[in-house]
């Protein structure tokens, strides 16, 4: 009797441990499932990133669009007093020195809401959108106090003069400049990309 009692015991052993074992397996295989899911959440959200800071590079270099209609402009209407006053339709200010955010708010106002708010009245787009389906708008802001003439008290941040007798040296001797001041244009350009990016670039021309 004593040997077949000790063969049931070692039976119900084996079934007992096999029951033990489903269950761990199952624990691994849900634990496998959730690090799975995981994984791949982490992935998209990886690519989702990537996309946006991509989107976002291509914005920045879209804004050389902006620049250079804006600068063409410029030359374009550097003779004679056409610079002189405000042309909204042309997206310039004659006295924009004091064009920019407000800063002294709290919180201090960003750029986005300065242009929706104040520059996009005045903004020039661009006619098309660029291969990046960028949108490019600008405005340009002459950096003067105030419109008018700039020797009629316009007030505006202009570059030194230079003159013949003053000179500047070099190796091979003395090389006299002529140089007139020049007025400080400021351009802001505005570029809405795909997924909602939006990029804001400066740039600074003397004139």
């Amino acid at each position: 009797m004593k040997p077949y009692a000790t063969r049931i015991v070692s039976a119900s052993r084996r079934r007992a441990q096999s029951g033990v074992v489903l269950i761990i397996m199952l624990i691994v295989l849900v634990a496998m499932t959730l690090a799975a899911l995981s994984l791949v959440r982490s992935t998209d959200t990886t690519n989702v990133i990537a996309g946006n800071m991509s989107f976002q590079q291509a914005a920045v270099h879209s804004g050389d669009t902006g620049i250079e209609l804006a600068a063409t402009w410029l030359k374009n209407n550097a003779a004679g007093a056409s610079l002189d006053y405000d042309d909204p339709t042309n997206g310039y200010v004659a006295g924009g020195l004091g064009v920019a955010p407000n800063l002294a708010a709290n919180p201090p106002q960003s750029w986005d809401s300065y242009w929706v708010n104040t520059l996009a009245a005045r903004a020039v787009v661009a006619p098309q959108q660029d291969e990046a389906k960028n949108t490019v708008s600008y405005v340009i802001d002459r950096m003067c106090a105030n419109a008018g003439p700039v020797t009629g008290g316009a007030a505006c941040v202009s570059s030194p003069s230079v003159a013949v007798a003053s000179g500047s040296e070099e190796e091979a001797g003395v090389k006299q400049l002529n140089s007139p001041s020049v007025v400080y244009y400021r351009i802001t350009v505005r570029v809405d990309g795909p997924r909602n990016s939006v990029s804001y670039v400066q740039s600074v021309v003397a004139l």
